[in-house]
């Protein structure tokens, strides 16, 4: 039997919630600036500058969300109120079962709300780009890798991103050696950055005859696309670019010509491929973002004044470091080290429901309590 007083504490705690997340949210300044920018829109010669209203589109896009998600929240607290005071004057159980789903629902909103606040890191609004390398151990890695690489994109897809594959390395009998994808979305790298890192799978080998435990890992490196009000000063004598034909699961003109491109950044060492585009000027400006992307990640987290700084590639990939865990036998299990959040839904995982580790990760790095790994 549902007790009206404790859905009545409930939606009490929800009020000056949803308050303080208007404030946090910017709400009123928010609308001024999508006002703003809808005149901006309407204005003659707007379309003129292609690359400029996408990003218009862009912002109004995040704010009309933004807007949307805090009003239907108001909406269901007064949806919740209205429920509450019919039930108490009709005294109708049907009625309580139904304020307290209207309560849960508001309350299902705030913490959508909440992990929104949680966002505010310079490039969190900006597309992500996830490049997937396998680890040691040949096919068993490779397999692990084009699972991870399924795993996002079902992700993306099911939170409404465009998803597109910039680069991919056939494994050499399955999986794949590299791979790279663009995550485009509002908060896209703000919501990923939390699975850069290594990833651990242990199972029973499909590929061993006699059934052993395998261990397998494979990395991902998670970076922000970067636009172009960001200069990333990379010297041309810098960087080799070597040509070859695309191939596996991105190449648009398989073994056709030589369209895809490789960068090699000579000083650091650094790689980055793209051969899904058109043609091989267009995969060169795409991998030029990729590795202007990566020279001023690194040039951030190693807090350098100048991209000549980097001398090589500051940190490798150190297998047993790893951020997660999934294990498919003895037992099923997901578990992420650095907040302890778990999932026993293996499949579910693999299907690309992360939403429980991401928003685990954002409440603990707001409140500073990530376990080192």
């Amino acid at each position: 039997m549902v007790i009206l007083d404790e859905v009545k504490r409930k939606l009490n705690d929800l009020v000056p919630e949803a308050k303080d997340l208007g404030e946090a949210l910017a709400i009123e300044p928010s609308q001024k600036r999508l006002e703003e920018l809808e005149h901006q829109s309407s204005q003659p010669g707007f379309y003129d500058d292609q690359e400029k209203s996408q990003k218009v589109f862009a912002e109004m896009s995040s704010l009309r969300d933004r807007l949307e998600r805090y009003h239907k929240l108001q909406e269901q607290i007064d949806d919740a109120e209205t429920l509450i005071e019919m039930c108490e004057e009709a005294e109708d159980q049907e009625l309580a079962e139904e304020a307290e789903q209207a309560v849960e629902a508001a309350a299902a909103s705030v913490e959508e709300l909440r992990m929104i606040t949680l966002l505010s890191g310079e490039y969190d609004k900006n597309n992500a780009i996830i490049t997937f390398h396998a680890g040691a151990g040949g096919t068993e890695a490779q397999d692990w890798a084009e699972m991870l690489f399924r795993m996002y994109n079902r992700w993306g897809t099911a939170h409404g991103f465009k998803v597109q594959t910039l680069d991919y390395l056939d494994g050499d009998e399955a999986g794949l050696k590299s791979a790279s994808i663009l995550v485009e979305g509002a908060n896209a790298y703000g919501l990923l950055r939390s699975e850069n890192g290594v990833h651990r799978l242990v199972r029973v080998s499909p590929f061993d005859a006699s059934g052993r435990r395998q261990t397998s890992f494979a990395s991902l490196e998670v970076m922000p696309e970067m636009d172009d009000s960001i200069q990333v000063d990379i010297r041309p004598e810098d960087v080799e670019m070597q040509v070859f034909r695309s191939s596996g699961a991105g190449g648009q003109h398989i073994n056709k010509t030589s369209s895809a491109v490789r960068l090699i950044h000579k000083p650091t060492g650094i790689v980055v491929s793209c051969q899904t585009e058109r043609s091989q000027f267009q995969n060169r400006d795409t991998a030029m973002k990729m590795l202007a992307s990566k020279l001023y990640q690194i040039k951030e987290q190693e807090h350098l004044d100048k991209i000549s700084d980097i001398k090589g590639i500051q940190k490798e990939i150190a297998w047993g470091h790893q951020i997660r865990s999934y294990v498919f036998m003895p037992y099923t299990m997901v578990k992420d080290h650095r907040t302890g959040y778990e999932s026993g839904n293996v499949q579910a995982v693999m299907d690309g429901d992360l939403d429980g580790f991401i928003n685990a990760y954002l409440k603990a790095a707001s409140r500073n309590e990530l376990q080192e790994v």
